[in-house]
């Protein structure tokens, strides 16, 4: 149902580590930490996004391509400020994923809470089981499972 997009993201996390987590140092988005799940009727991406403002994130959806960006903007009153520790990364997030065509890209809630983005992404009607009438011929109907 969801398949892994960011071929890249393990470079970038090398590379990170080895130009010591300078921030701004790359063109690329940092990619946020998410979760991902059935449950049910239903798929279920969690963003981790602490400390961004619910205004500061944006969801598109395209095809089956859905982008999530955020941008976590630098505390307040620390501009021109010498850092002593800086390990809170501030800038644009983002991540895409590639849904299935058994989602329902049409229905996607989306709820922030305490720092965690909740998508919700139902299975569509068309991909869910369903039973198919075979007529007897005698002219009963039994119901099978497709």
């Amino acid at each position: 149902m969801l398949m892994r997009t960011d071929p890249f993201r393990e470079f970038d996390r090398i590379a990170q580590q080895v130009l010591g987590g300078a921030q701004g140092t790359w063109s690329r988005p940092t990619a946020m930490p998410m979760d991902a799940y059935r449950a049910g009727e239903e798929f279920v991406v969690c963003f981790d996004l602490p400390g961004v403002d619910p205004d500061a994130i944006d969801l598109d959806v395209e095809r089956n391509v859905l982008t999530v960006k955020a941008e976590r903007r630098p505390q307040e009153g620390a501009e021109g400020a010498e850092f002593q520790v800086a390990e809170r990364p501030s800038g644009v997030f983002s991540r895409q994923l590639f849904l299935g065509d058994t989602l329902d890209t049409e229905r996607i809630s989306a709820a922030y809470d305490r720092g965690v983005l909740t998508l919700r992404i139902p299975v569509a009607e068309r991909a869910k089981p369903r039973k198919i009438a075979i007529e007897a011929a005698d002219g009963d109907r039994k119901a099978i499972n497709a």
